[in-house]
């Protein structure tokens, strides 16, 4: 064989194990990516007759529950400043500001519509801190307006879809480790609603999702100091859905691996401890969309059960606030951290309270109710509630963590030298005990009555009409016009 015929056949030789190599490579990386098929699979194929009919109605309460909060909001604190910032960076009317009015680019338009959302954090969440409809529904308002009309049907099975894929991400507490769960996980929700209402395809939001990942992010830090960035992640969040789905339909690609990848989701946050049954497992047949929880109460979700324990004790035992001496609480490690600190009223009084259990417990003695004005400053400075707040005593007990998402302990020693105890382990509105359809439309109501820039109270009435029987809409953006002051 001449030298010219060898060097040839060597180059075959290697150019066929090469392809055997590269084919294994693949091999395995198709493997790899089943999670993500899988999810992908259901996102594109599921339609609004696929969906039975409980996961539609929390979409509905989730819908309500949103509208209702972004009236309620729609004035808190930066959120006039950022509505007129956005408005004089102008650019192409595509979607509205919601109660200002108004018309700008849609990832500018969500931004601001889930800040006014998430503003009073009187909105949805799931434990252990994910906000999920405060981004997905204003991100599916404005997608719907960028179609230029959607269905009700199409909109509720986007929510639904969008909403469950979340759900499935979401991490343990100790996974989280500080992050926040609306920025770490929140974005894939308004990614899927965004993708699906714009007719994204497999391959399209694919890659939207994977565009998605690379902008989850987020501290508790915002939290436990009572700062506005809060509500700012739930409108970067939006942001991103709108923009990763718009990159994607224009043919920008993102990493198909994203989560199951040597650097994918599951290695940065869940720190390489998932199950992928859970994960993708019974799609369609499993929703795990009952896991939202609904707020009775206008605070941080880790208060909620203490605000109910003492309002029950109340009630039970007719306490009075000067027949109180003291009250010891027992809460969750997780939920000591993020409210259970000593209560501040700091530069932002609002959100200071909100994420404090000593406020929380105080506010309700006082007041024998939790309502949206009793967190406003004039509310919160009140000297009868400092004088409250140092009776109240916090701790982190981790017993309760095995009891459940919203367990507490608390005692009251009365000046007669009575002791009530109570231990609450689901708290109203949590999954396994869920607000009714009244307590969802008291919810809304107390928004609307709230609202510093009010809904006409005829349109109010029109919303729960619409959204109770969104199904039978043909265009969603009738919505729209009900909910401008």
């Amino acid at each position: 064989m001449s030298l010219k015929c060898e060097v040839i056949w060597q180059i075959i030789k290697y150019a066929k194990q090469f392809n055997n190599i590269s084919q294994s490579f693949l091999q395995f990386l198709d493997k790899r990516m089943e999670t993500e098929k899988k999810l992908l699979n259901y996102i594109t194929d599921t339609t609004f007759s696929d969906l039975p009919r409980a996961p539609l109605n929390i979409a509905k309460d989730m819908i309500l529950t949103v509208l209702g909060t972004t009236a309620a909001g729609a004035t808190a604190e930066g959120c006039d400043h950022l509505v007129e910032f956005l408005r004089k960076e102008g650019g192409k009317e595509e979607a509205t500001i919601l109660i200002h009015g108004g018309r700008i680019p849609a990832h500018n338009a969500v931004f601001i519509n889930s800040i006014m959302a998430r503003a009073l954090d009187f909105c949805d969440a799931t434990a252990p801190g994910l906000h999920i409809g405060s981004s997905a529904v204003p991100t599916a308002l404005a997608a719907s307006e960028l179609k230029g009309g959607c269905s009700g049907k199409d909109f509720l099975n986007a929510l639904v879809l969008g909403t469950e894929i979340a759900v499935r991400l979401n991490l343990s507490r100790s996974a989280y480790d500080g992050f926040d769960p609306t920025g770490v996980c929140g974005v894939f929700a308004s990614t899927v609603v965004a993708s699906k209402l714009l007719g994204l395809n497999f391959t399209e939001t694919w890659n939207a999702l994977g565009l998605a990942f690379n902008r989850c992010g987020g501290s508790f830090q915002s939290n436990i100091d009572g700062s506005l960035a809060v509500r700012v992640i739930q409108g970067w969040v939006s942001q991103a859905g709108i923009t990763c789905a718009q990159l994607a339909r224009l043919g920008v690609t993102g990493p198909k691996n994203f989560l199951e990848g040597i650097y994918g989701y599951f290695h940065l946050f869940a720190k390489d401890v998932f199950d992928p049954d859970i994960v993708a497992g019974d799609l369609g047949e499993r929703f795990e969309l009952k896991k939202v929880a609904f707020k009775k109460y206008p605070s941080c979700g880790a208060t909620l059960v203490s605000t109910y324990a003492i309002l029950s004790l109340i009630e039970e035992k007719d306490l009075a606030p000067e027949g109180i001496i003291r009250i010891d609480i027992a809460v969750r490690p997780s939920a000591y951290k993020l409210a259970g600190h000593p209560f501040e009223i700091g530069d932002n009084p609002r959100v200071n309270a909100q994420f404090s259990t000593q406020y929380c417990i105080a506010n309700a003695l006082l007041r024998k109710t939790s309502k949206l004005c009793h967190f406003e400053e004039s509310y919160v400075t009140d000297p009868n509630i400092m004088e409250l707040v140092k009776k109240v005593h916090v701790t982190a007990d981790p017993a309760l963590e095995k009891r459940g998402d919203t367990s507490v302990d608390i005692k009251v020693v009365t000046t007669g030298g009575d002791v009530h105890f109570k231990s609450v382990d689901n708290a109203p509105g949590f999954p396994g005990n869920p607000l009714s359809e009244q307590e969802q439309e008291e919810h809304f109501w107390d928004c609307v009555d709230f609202a510093k820039k009010p809904l006409p109270r005829e349109n109010a009435v029109k919303i729960i009409s619409l959204v109770r029987n969104m199904e039978e809409l043909e265009d969603v953006r009738v919505l729209i016009p009900l909910l401008l002051v």
